[in-house]
């Protein structure tokens, strides 16, 4: 997993509308990379709506989104558009990002072991260092575990 000090990696993915998104187009601003398991799940949605209702204090202090799962754009355009986020969700069917990041790991549910992604976010600086790590993500309260920084 990416840890504090480390580049940002260069990718790309396409976004709710299909349209293509790098990584190089991202530097300059803070930048809020944030994984979670899956589209429109209780925990997903709650995590994505603060962030939403949040959203404006965030873009005040410098920060851009982005949002990360293995959902098709379909799933992730619905998504969107069901609850209006104002900032870009990138549909990583293929995992390259997710690895990149090294948020696809074993999880343990109910007793069950598999692969998933680990909800994480990485906030990285202006030139695309990162500054901080959250792995114990408040999914209702996840704005103000950004702007604690």
């Amino acid at each position: 997993m990416l840890k504090v000090g480390d580049q940002l990696p260069q990718f790309e993915g396409v976004n709710q509308n299909g349209e293509m998104v790098k990584s190089e187009n991202l530097l300059g601003r803070k930048l809020v990379v944030f994984f979670y398991p899956k589209a429109s799940t209780p925990g997903c949605t709650a995590e994505a709506c603060n962030l939403r209702d949040n959203y404006s204090l965030l873009k005040d202090k410098g920060y851009q989104l982005l949002g990360v799962s293995a959902d098709s754009v379909k799933r992730q355009k619905a998504f969107s558009d069901k609850y209006e986020f104002p900032f870009d969700v990138i549909a990583d069917e293929n995992h390259d990002i997710i690895e990149k990041f090294g948020v696809w790991q074993l999880k343990k549910f109910m007793g069950r072991e598999f692969m998933g992604i680990v909800r994480t976010t990485f906030i990285f600086d202006e030139q695309g260092i990162c500054s901080q790590v959250i792995d114990k993500v408040k999914t209702k309260d996840h704005a103000s575990q950004i702007l604690e920084q």
